[in-house]
């Protein structure tokens, strides 16, 4: 399913597995997968992300592709800033990364 694979070809879309050990996710993150299992994925199962903990994690890992889907969910409007604005005071990472997420909030949070 990964990026340049025959599913990605004959679909559009490719997915990418990361390990936990890799990826830094905010707080309760275990609590909110969401479970994809339909007749259609039997006999396997899929283990998704809430958006937001999958956004916030992209955001953390800040490479310009991160950046970009980030703004596309914020501004489809299935990811609210206020949620990733939460979220990110949840995150065990260095403070610095932590300010670098607090800005990119801020110019997505709509005007008040």
């Amino acid at each position: 399913m990964g990026e340049l694979s025959p599913f990605h070809e004959t679909f559009g879309y490719y997915a990418q597995g990361v390990s936990v050990s890799t990826a830094v996710l905010p707080e309760g993150w275990r609590e909110r997968i969401i479970i994809v299992e339909t007749p259609n994925t039997a006999p396997g199962r899929g283990h998704c992300l809430d958006p937001h903990d999958c956004v916030v994690s992209k955001l953390v890992a800040g490479r310009t592709k991160d950046f970009a889907f980030a703004d596309a969910l914020v501004h489809e409007r299935p990811v609210d800033p206020e949620i990733l604005r939460d979220r990110i005071e949840t995150l065990e990472t260095h403070p610095m990364i932590v300010q670098r997420l607090r800005s990119w909030i801020t110019m997505h949070l709509p005007a008040s």
